[in-house]
Protein backbone atom coordinates (compact mmCIF):
# COMPACT_ATOMS: atom_id res chain seq x y z
CA UNK A 1 0.00 0.00 0.00
CA UNK A 2 1.22 3.66 -0.35
CA UNK A 3 3.86 4.68 2.40
CA UNK A 4 2.92 6.16 5.39
CA UNK A 5 5.42 8.93 6.07
CA UNK A 6 6.38 10.11 9.46
CA UNK A 7 6.49 14.47 9.08
CA UNK A 8 6.59 16.68 12.28
CA UNK A 9 6.62 19.95 11.92
CA UNK A 10 4.19 22.71 13.47
CA UNK A 11 5.14 25.79 10.93
CA UNK A 12 2.50 26.58 8.73
CA UNK A 13 3.16 28.32 5.41
CA UNK A 14 0.98 29.50 2.20
CA UNK A 15 0.44 28.12 -0.72
CA UNK A 16 3.16 30.43 -2.28
CA UNK A 17 5.65 29.46 0.08
CA UNK A 18 4.79 25.72 -0.39
CA UNK A 19 5.26 26.03 -4.33
CA UNK A 20 8.29 28.22 -3.90
CA UNK A 21 9.67 25.74 -1.22
CA UNK A 22 9.45 23.08 -3.65
CA UNK A 23 10.26 24.18 -6.91
CA UNK A 24 13.35 25.60 -5.73
CA UNK A 25 14.74 21.89 -5.70
CA UNK A 26 12.33 20.02 -7.98
CA UNK A 27 10.02 17.04 -6.53
CA UNK A 28 12.10 13.30 -7.40
CA UNK A 29 9.94 11.25 -5.26
CA UNK A 30 13.01 8.36 -5.97
CA UNK A 31 15.34 10.21 -4.04
CA UNK A 32 14.79 10.11 -0.70
CA UNK A 33 15.67 14.03 0.39
CA UNK A 34 13.67 15.55 -2.33
CA UNK A 35 10.63 13.26 -1.26
CA UNK A 36 11.12 14.61 2.68
CA UNK A 37 11.85 17.79 0.99
CA UNK A 38 8.37 17.90 -0.52
CA UNK A 39 6.46 16.02 2.38
CA UNK A 40 8.04 18.42 4.74
CA UNK A 41 6.49 21.80 2.43
CA UNK A 42 3.41 19.76 2.47
CA UNK A 43 2.67 18.90 6.36
CA UNK A 44 3.56 22.86 6.72
CA UNK A 45 0.68 23.95 3.51
CA UNK A 46 -1.47 21.37 5.72
CA UNK A 47 -1.10 23.19 9.03
CA UNK A 48 -2.34 26.23 7.33
CA UNK A 49 -6.02 26.24 7.61
CA UNK A 50 -7.30 28.59 6.13
CA UNK A 51 -5.24 28.70 2.86
CA UNK A 52 -7.71 26.47 0.82
CA UNK A 53 -10.76 28.20 2.51
CA UNK A 54 -9.58 32.06 1.22
CA UNK A 55 -9.33 30.71 -2.29
CA UNK A 56 -12.40 28.88 -2.46
CA UNK A 57 -14.34 32.16 -1.29
CA UNK A 58 -12.57 34.32 -3.51
CA UNK A 59 -13.16 32.37 -6.36
CA UNK A 60 -16.83 32.02 -5.23
CA UNK A 61 -17.12 36.20 -4.61
CA UNK A 62 -15.43 36.85 -7.99
CA UNK A 63 -17.08 34.20 -9.82
CA UNK A 64 -13.90 33.34 -11.70
CA UNK A 65 -14.16 36.52 -13.55
CA UNK A 66 -10.19 36.54 -12.86
CA UNK A 67 -9.83 32.35 -12.85
CA UNK A 68 -6.15 31.93 -14.15
CA UNK A 69 -4.88 28.34 -14.76
CA UNK A 70 -3.27 27.63 -11.34
CA UNK A 71 -6.65 28.53 -9.07
CA UNK A 72 -9.19 26.77 -11.60
CA UNK A 73 -11.25 23.58 -10.40
CA UNK A 74 -13.75 21.46 -11.82
CA UNK A 75 -16.54 19.31 -9.51
CA UNK A 76 -13.89 17.61 -7.79
CA UNK A 77 -9.97 18.77 -8.48
CA UNK A 78 -8.75 22.31 -7.57
CA UNK A 79 -5.38 23.24 -8.92
CA UNK A 80 -3.57 24.69 -6.62
CA UNK A 81 -0.54 25.33 -8.91
CA UNK A 82 0.90 25.25 -12.39
CA UNK A 83 3.10 21.95 -13.59
CA UNK A 84 6.67 22.98 -13.36
CA UNK A 85 10.19 21.72 -11.99
CA UNK A 86 8.40 18.21 -12.08
CA UNK A 87 5.24 18.66 -9.93
CA UNK A 88 2.26 20.52 -9.79
CA UNK A 89 -0.20 20.76 -6.62
CA UNK A 90 -3.98 20.09 -6.60
CA UNK A 91 -6.86 19.65 -3.96
CA UNK A 92 -9.19 16.96 -4.27
CA UNK A 93 -12.94 16.93 -2.78
CA UNK A 94 -14.43 13.49 -2.06
CA UNK A 95 -18.22 13.65 -0.36
CA UNK A 96 -19.75 11.13 2.02
CA UNK A 97 -22.99 9.38 0.82
CA UNK A 98 -25.45 11.99 2.08
CA UNK A 99 -23.45 14.86 0.42
CA UNK A 100 -25.48 16.11 -2.50
CA UNK A 101 -22.81 16.58 -4.73
CA UNK A 102 -22.77 12.40 -4.16
CA UNK A 103 -26.51 11.99 -4.76
CA UNK A 104 -27.26 13.79 -7.44
CA UNK A 105 -23.63 12.36 -9.54
CA UNK A 106 -23.19 8.82 -7.85
CA UNK A 107 -20.21 7.36 -7.58
CA UNK A 108 -18.36 7.20 -10.85
CA UNK A 109 -17.65 10.98 -11.51
CA UNK A 110 -15.62 10.33 -8.01
CA UNK A 111 -14.13 7.62 -8.85
CA UNK A 112 -15.41 5.46 -6.51
CA UNK A 113 -15.05 1.59 -7.01
CA UNK A 114 -12.79 1.86 -9.49
CA UNK A 115 -9.68 0.17 -8.77
CA UNK A 116 -6.85 1.16 -10.53
CA UNK A 117 -2.97 2.19 -10.46
CA UNK A 118 -1.54 5.02 -11.42
CA UNK A 119 1.35 5.64 -13.45
CA UNK A 120 3.05 8.82 -11.45
CA UNK A 121 4.33 9.01 -7.99
CA UNK A 122 2.41 11.36 -5.55
CA UNK A 123 1.94 12.65 -1.85
CA UNK A 124 -1.54 13.28 -0.62
CA UNK A 125 -2.44 14.78 2.56
CA UNK A 126 -5.45 14.24 4.60
CA UNK A 127 -6.25 18.15 4.59
CA UNK A 128 -9.58 18.23 5.88
CA UNK A 129 -12.75 15.91 6.75
CA UNK A 130 -12.12 12.10 8.16
CA UNK A 131 -10.71 11.44 4.88
CA UNK A 132 -11.89 8.88 2.15
CA UNK A 133 -11.58 5.09 2.36
CA UNK A 134 -9.67 2.53 0.20
CA UNK A 135 -9.15 -0.61 -0.47
CA UNK A 136 -5.40 -1.40 -0.87
CA UNK A 137 -3.72 -3.83 -3.27
CA UNK A 138 -0.28 -4.56 -4.72
CA UNK A 139 1.18 -5.61 -8.12
CA UNK A 140 4.29 -6.56 -9.97
CA UNK A 141 3.91 -3.82 -13.01
CA UNK A 142 6.99 -5.93 -14.77
CA UNK A 143 4.96 -8.77 -14.74
CA UNK A 144 2.19 -7.34 -16.71
CA UNK A 145 1.39 -6.76 -20.44
CA UNK A 146 -1.53 -4.81 -20.45
CA UNK A 147 -4.09 -6.52 -22.50
CA UNK A 148 -8.38 -6.58 -21.26
CA UNK A 149 -8.64 -9.90 -19.20
CA UNK A 150 -5.00 -10.64 -18.24
CA UNK A 151 -4.55 -12.15 -15.18
CA UNK A 152 -3.00 -10.30 -12.53
CA UNK A 153 -1.91 -11.15 -9.24
CA UNK A 154 -3.37 -8.36 -6.65
CA UNK A 155 -1.99 -8.56 -3.42
CA UNK A 156 -4.95 -7.16 -0.80
CA UNK A 157 -3.07 -5.25 1.95
CA UNK A 158 -5.62 -3.99 3.76
CA UNK A 159 -8.85 -0.98 4.08
CA UNK A 160 -7.25 2.28 5.70
CA UNK A 161 -8.71 5.83 5.76
CA UNK A 162 -6.53 9.11 4.42
CA UNK A 163 -6.87 10.20 8.58
CA UNK A 164 -6.71 14.13 8.78
CA UNK A 165 -2.86 14.82 9.26
CA UNK A 166 -1.75 11.26 7.58
CA UNK A 167 0.62 12.29 4.39
CA UNK A 168 1.19 9.24 2.16
CA UNK A 169 3.25 8.52 -0.64
CA UNK A 170 1.36 6.58 -3.77
CA UNK A 171 3.92 4.64 -5.58
CA UNK A 172 3.66 4.64 -9.74
CA UNK A 173 3.18 0.90 -11.08
CA UNK A 174 3.16 -0.55 -7.59
CA UNK A 175 -0.11 0.93 -5.46
CA UNK A 176 -3.34 -0.19 -6.38
CA UNK A 177 -6.32 1.39 -4.86
CA UNK A 178 -10.57 1.09 -5.00
CA UNK A 179 -11.88 4.19 -3.48
CA UNK A 180 -14.60 4.44 -1.10
CA UNK A 181 -17.39 7.21 -0.16
CA UNK A 182 -15.60 9.40 3.17
CA UNK A 183 -17.85 9.61 6.27
CA UNK A 184 -17.97 12.68 5.75
CA UNK A 185 -17.12 15.69 3.17
CA UNK A 186 -13.01 15.48 3.05
CA UNK A 187 -10.27 17.39 1.02
CA UNK A 188 -6.98 16.01 0.44
CA UNK A 189 -4.07 17.79 -0.75
CA UNK A 190 -1.59 16.74 -3.06
CA UNK A 191 1.90 16.71 -4.51
CA UNK A 192 1.63 15.36 -7.94
CA UNK A 193 4.99 14.03 -9.64
CA UNK A 194 5.27 14.66 -13.60
CA UNK A 195 7.75 13.89 -16.12
CA UNK A 196 7.59 14.02 -19.70
CA UNK A 197 7.49 10.10 -20.12
CA UNK A 198 4.12 10.15 -18.00
CA UNK A 199 2.05 10.60 -20.84
CA UNK A 200 3.92 6.89 -22.64
CA UNK A 201 3.15 4.66 -19.22
CA UNK A 202 0.75 2.39 -19.13
CA UNK A 203 -2.12 3.00 -16.10
CA UNK A 204 -4.51 0.12 -15.59
CA UNK A 205 -8.70 -0.28 -14.15
CA UNK A 206 -8.30 -3.68 -12.52
CA UNK A 207 -11.42 -6.73 -11.65
CA UNK A 208 -10.49 -7.38 -8.28
CA UNK A 209 -12.73 -10.38 -8.15
CA UNK A 210 -11.80 -11.74 -11.38
CA UNK A 211 -7.93 -10.88 -10.24
CA UNK A 212 -7.11 -9.27 -14.08
CA UNK A 213 -6.80 -5.79 -15.61
CA UNK A 214 -10.05 -4.53 -16.81
CA UNK A 215 -9.10 -1.89 -18.98
CA UNK A 216 -6.11 0.25 -19.91
CA UNK A 217 -6.99 4.02 -19.17
CA UNK A 218 -5.17 7.21 -18.84
CA UNK A 219 -5.16 7.84 -22.73
CA UNK A 220 -3.14 10.80 -24.14
CA UNK A 221 -3.78 13.77 -26.43
CA UNK A 222 -1.55 11.80 -29.21
CA UNK A 223 -3.85 9.08 -28.84
CA UNK A 224 -7.27 11.20 -29.41
CA UNK A 225 -5.42 13.07 -32.45
CA UNK A 226 -5.01 9.88 -34.02
CA UNK A 227 -8.01 8.93 -33.53
CA UNK A 228 -9.96 12.21 -35.46
CA UNK A 229 -7.16 12.43 -37.79
CA UNK A 230 -8.79 8.66 -39.43
CA UNK A 231 -11.61 9.20 -38.07
CA UNK A 232 -11.60 12.53 -40.62
CA UNK A 233 -10.76 10.17 -43.30
CA UNK A 234 -7.54 11.83 -44.98
CA UNK A 235 -5.30 9.67 -46.68
CA UNK A 236 -2.02 10.31 -44.98
CA UNK A 237 -3.98 10.28 -41.88
CA UNK A 238 -4.54 6.94 -42.51
CA UNK A 239 -0.98 6.05 -43.97
CA UNK A 240 0.13 7.33 -40.51
CA UNK A 241 -1.92 5.16 -38.72
CA UNK A 242 -0.46 2.06 -40.59
CA UNK A 243 3.05 2.76 -39.93
CA UNK A 244 2.04 3.79 -36.29
CA UNK A 245 0.52 0.11 -35.67
CA UNK A 246 3.24 -1.34 -36.59
CA UNK A 247 6.51 -0.04 -35.62
CA UNK A 248 5.28 2.57 -32.77
CA UNK A 249 7.66 2.43 -29.70
CA UNK A 250 4.34 2.75 -27.34
CA UNK A 251 2.15 -0.79 -27.07
CA UNK A 252 -0.78 1.78 -26.23
CA UNK A 253 -0.41 4.11 -29.63
CA UNK A 254 -0.04 0.90 -31.96
CA UNK A 255 -3.29 -0.19 -30.46
CA UNK A 256 -4.79 2.66 -30.75
CA UNK A 257 -3.56 3.25 -34.12
CA UNK A 258 -5.49 0.01 -35.36
CA UNK A 259 -8.36 0.62 -33.18
CA UNK A 260 -8.84 3.95 -35.54
CA UNK A 261 -8.13 1.99 -38.63
CA UNK A 262 -11.13 -0.76 -37.75
CA UNK A 263 -13.34 2.05 -36.47
CA UNK A 264 -13.61 3.37 -40.02
CA UNK A 265 -13.60 -0.09 -41.61
CA UNK A 266 -16.52 -0.36 -43.70
CA UNK A 267 -17.51 -3.97 -43.01
CA UNK A 268 -17.15 -7.46 -41.32
CA UNK A 269 -14.08 -8.08 -43.23
CA UNK A 270 -12.50 -5.21 -43.54
CA UNK A 271 -12.46 -4.78 -39.76
CA UNK A 272 -11.30 -8.60 -39.23
CA UNK A 273 -8.70 -7.62 -41.50
CA UNK A 274 -7.21 -4.47 -39.64
CA UNK A 275 -7.28 -7.09 -36.54
CA UNK A 276 -5.40 -9.69 -38.56
CA UNK A 277 -2.70 -7.96 -38.95
CA UNK A 278 -2.51 -6.15 -35.94
CA UNK A 279 -1.88 -9.93 -34.52
CA UNK A 280 1.29 -10.18 -35.99
CA UNK A 281 2.74 -6.52 -36.02
CA UNK A 282 4.74 -7.85 -33.02
CA UNK A 283 3.20 -6.34 -29.80
CA UNK A 284 2.22 -8.45 -27.20
CA UNK A 285 -0.40 -6.44 -26.02
CA UNK A 286 -1.59 -6.02 -29.87
CA UNK A 287 -1.87 -9.11 -30.44
CA UNK A 288 -3.74 -10.40 -26.99
CA UNK A 289 -6.35 -7.45 -27.94
CA UNK A 290 -6.44 -8.21 -31.74
CA UNK A 291 -7.39 -12.04 -31.08
CA UNK A 292 -10.11 -10.56 -28.55
CA UNK A 293 -11.92 -7.86 -31.03
CA UNK A 294 -11.49 -10.53 -33.50
CA UNK A 295 -13.69 -12.49 -31.44
CA UNK A 296 -15.59 -10.08 -30.58
CA UNK A 297 -16.26 -9.75 -34.62
CA UNK A 298 -18.17 -12.86 -34.51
Amino acid sequence: MPQVLTVIDDRAISLAECTDAIAATGFDPLDEASLAHAALQLRRLGNNRAFLGDILVDELANRHREESDSESYGPQVIMLSRPGEGFFLRANLWPSESDHMYRASGRTPFAFDLPHDHNFHFLTHGYFGPGYWSDYYEFDYEAVTGWRGEPVDLRFVERARLEPGKIMLYRAHVDVHSQLPADALSVSVNVMHTSGAQGWLDQYRFDTGAGCIAALIGQGASEAFIRIAVGLGHAEAIDLARRFGQRHPSDRMRLCAYESLASIAPDFGARDAVWREAEGAGSRLVAAEARQRRTELV
